[in-house]
């Protein structure tokens, strides 16, 4: 065998090159256009067809080469449509429609002059020149101050403003080996590609000299590896949004058309199970994933090396592996934008996988909810198999592993691994009790490793860059990145992968962009329904389990909601909960009962039917509920009461001790009061009101009747004055 995985390899590496190089051409304007269910959704597909249209009338289909590729994660300024005319680099527009695509087309695409006020964060300046400087904490610890901010003094000082667009703060460029930690900086300059080592100061004067004033290369700085991720870089470093984040997981997403095997090859794909499988090693796997710290990213965060490690010393003729792809966290979308925008990866890493624990057969569990999720991983799964990659002697090196998908119902108790496989096998899905845990008695009964989507999309980066090149970019107990869907009253939405250990502060406000309209941060709540709500004092937090979890949160599988000013936090504690009531399975009464009863409190508080002891029983069900139910799920399903008791305990006492929502969010508890000192009898908010309870002549002051008011608001709505007080 030895060799034998190589030279296949090798083959596959070449076609990939001569499919993917006869698409593209040097000479050519290459218009990108997203194709995710996001990007659908806001009007990519009409956005795609203007442009074919466009371009087969303008007579140059062998000069325009339009493709798609998967989300970028930008989810607020969908559709996004990203122009490359030949030597520069990307111009990225943003909530693209049919009037912007015949402008993008007929002025940047046709004549060469980009359009402003559709730039994706208006990034566009007089000079292609961009300048991104690492800003990892390895690179940091070297820095004697902010290199950025140095280069903005020393080219304002030397007049050379003009020269350089723009210089970014970007991430780590995963280019530090272990001996370099903490000893060198990097510097990567648009659009020439390339990248420098800076030792100090020196070497930075060395480069503003040569390079940007004198337009030649340093070569004795300049170093031949490729940033981690460097197409994303080149494609989108130069936006807020992207520059702080690392993107791992997310490597391809935005990058590759998501169903083409060719470009994820020439991308480097595959090339680690090639090595894996040359090295027939699956002990060396595990160890690597081990010393990685890669923990899993479905929310329980288990060492995934050792999970695999006791998978592999089961002793049984068959095992199996599964990719937990049953996402069901309101407002969470990481799973499926990776199964849509780099479905291979996963594959791959699913592959690997079921290689160290010695499984023969894997299986996908997608909810089928996700229609295009499903379709991807599908061709990639037939791609594989048709390209060897997948079946019976994978790339020659006598291992068997095949894939098949099976569909969830979309119960998001699913999501717990042993409901999963209940459900797989054809029976109601449920949680049993443990042990024995899967890895001992799993799917049919035999020894069975699940991981979630984003686990096993970083194994082929594991297995390609060293374990310890992960482990470096994490934390000291958790290795990598971690994806968020960031969403909620924040600028920027969508979806986002930073380093572990992060804090919550450098998430919200410098990559989201802060709380919108000048409003005060009240709280961000991490880890999808069943986790906690934490204060603004908790900004400064750094992100990974252990953190999180001392704070009275959970990592999950990856939600994080910004509330500001105007969220009542017992009516949000409501909402988690009115979900995991309604996703209980049943099984456990801990769970079925009691968060009925914490429901049926919850709903008398924000009724203002509620009493101080409702908060004391509470609290005692809540933490009942932690200690007694059955799974993970009814286990930290409390979390969101727990946790806006303990840090807004004044709110809950100000909805039961004064029948008041400081919020003004709990209708129940409004009131709506006409001001007699602004009031001047316009009539607008009698004649507006829908029950007819406002009373009043014309110029005259006007009166709310209490009994029949139905709190919609609308007086508030139509008063021009500011008269109407919500109280």
């Amino acid at each position: 065998m030895a060799g034998r995985v190589k030279e296949l390899y090798r083959e596959l590496v070449e076609r990939a090159h001569t499919v993917t190089s006869a698409a593209q051409h040097e000479d050519s304007t290459v218009i990108q256009v997203g194709n995710a269910t996001c990007e659908n959704a806001a009007g990519s597909r009409e956005v795609l067809h203007e442009f074919r249209k466009y371009i087969a009338a303008s007579g140059k289909e062998d000069r325009i080469v339009l493709r798609e590729t998967g989300c970028t994660g930008r989810c607020s300024c969908e559709p996004i449509v990203g122009v490359t005319r030949p030597g520069q680099t990307m111009v990225k527009y943003q909530k693209v429609d049919a009037e912007a695509t015949h402008r993008i087309f007929t002025q940047h695409v046709l004549e060469g002059h980009p359009v402003p006020d559709l730039l994706l964060d208006a990034q566009m300046g007089t000079s292609p020149l961009k300048l991104l400087f690492c800003r990892s904490r390895r690179c940091a610890d070297s820095m004697q101050g902010d290199y950025a901010e140095m280069c903005r003094e020393k080219l304002a000082d030397a007049g050379l403003d003009y020269v350089v667009d723009d210089i970014v703060s970007a991430n780590c460029f995963g280019l530090c080996r272990s001996e370099m930690v903490g000893r060198l900086g990097h510097l990567m300059v648009l659009p020439d590609k390339v990248v420098y080592r800076l030792r100090n100061e020196a070497d930075l004067d060395t480069i503003i000299a040569q390079h940007i004033q004198g337009g030649r290369i340093v070569d004795t700085l300049r170093i031949g590896d490729e940033p981690f991720s460097g197409r994303f870089f080149e494609m989108y470093g130069d936006v807020a949004f992207f520059n702080r984040q690392d993107r791992i997981a997310l490597r391809h997403s935005g990058v590759i058309d998501p169903e083409s095997l060719q470009e994820y090859i020439a991308e480097d794909g595959y090339q680690a199970l090639a090595a894996v499988l040359e090295r027939d090693d699956p002990a060396w796997v595990i160890e690597q994933v081990s010393r990685s710290r890669l923990r899993g990213r479905g929310g329980g965060g288990y060492p995934t090396g050792t999970k695999w490690d006791m998978a592999r010393k089961a002793q049984a003729d068959t095992k199996y592996i599964i990719c937990n792809a049953d996402e069901g966290d309101p407002g969470a979308f990481m799973d499926r934008s990776m199964l849509e925008g780099d479905p291979f990866s996963v594959l791959e890493g699913l592959t690997i996988g079921g290689y160290a624990i010695g499984a023969r057969k894997g299986f996908f569990y997608i909810r089928a909810e996700y229609p295009l999720a499903i379709k991807r991983i599908q061709h990639a799964i037939d791609q594989a198999r048709l390209n060897n990659l997948l079946g019976p002697d994978i790339l020659g090196s006598g291992f068997d592993f095949d894939v098949e998908i099976r569909l969830g119902a979309g119960a998001f108790v699913c999501g717990e691994e042993t409901a999963l496989i209940h459900s797989i096998e054809g029976r109601r899905g449920e949680p049993r009790i443990r042990p024995p845990y899967p890895t001992e008695s799993g799917l049919w009964g035999k020894p069975t490793v699940i991981n979630n989507v984003e686990t096993f999309a970083n194994i082929a980066v594991v297995c390609d860059y060293g374990a310890d090149w992960f482990a470096n970019i994490g934390t000291a107990e958790s290795g990598g990145t971690k994806v968020f869907a960031l969403a909620g009253k924040v600028e920027h939405t969508g979806m986002v992968e930073v380093p572990m250990g992060m804090t919550l502060r450098e998430i919200v406000f410098e990559i989201g962009g802060g709380v919108p309209d000048g409003k005060e941060l009240k709280a961000v709540q991490t880890g999808g329904p069943a986790g906690g709500c934490l204060p603004a004092k908790w900004l400064d937090l750094p992100v990974d389990f252990r953190t999180l979890g001392e704070a009275g949160s959970i990592m999950g599988s990856g939600g994080m909601i910004v509330m500001d000013e105007d969220d009542c936090m017992v009516d949000i504690a409501k909402f988690f909960l009115v979900f995991s009531q309604d996703e209980s399975c049943g099984k456990c009464t801990p769970c079925r009962e009691g968060s009925r009863r914490m429901l049926e409190i919850l709903e008398r508080i924000t009724g203002g039917t509620g009493t101080p002891q409702d908060l004391d029983n509470l609290e005692r069900l809540a933490i009942l509920m932690q200690k007694s139910s059955l799974c993970g799920l009814g286990r930290a399903a409390p979390n969101p009461v727990l946790s806006t008791l303990r840090e807004f305990r004044d709110e809950y006492l100000a909805h039961v001790e004064e029948q008041r929502c400081p919020a003004h969010r709990c209708v129940a508890l409004l009131r709506f009061q006409i001001d007699p000192e602004k009031c001047v009898g316009c009539t607008a908010c009698a004649r507006n009101c829908p029950v007819l309870c406002i009373q009043g002549k014309a110029k005259q002051v006007h009166e709310i009747d209490q009994s029949r008011c139905i709190k919609c608001g609308r007086c508030v709505e139509v008063c021009r004055f500011s008269a109407v007080d919500r109280l």
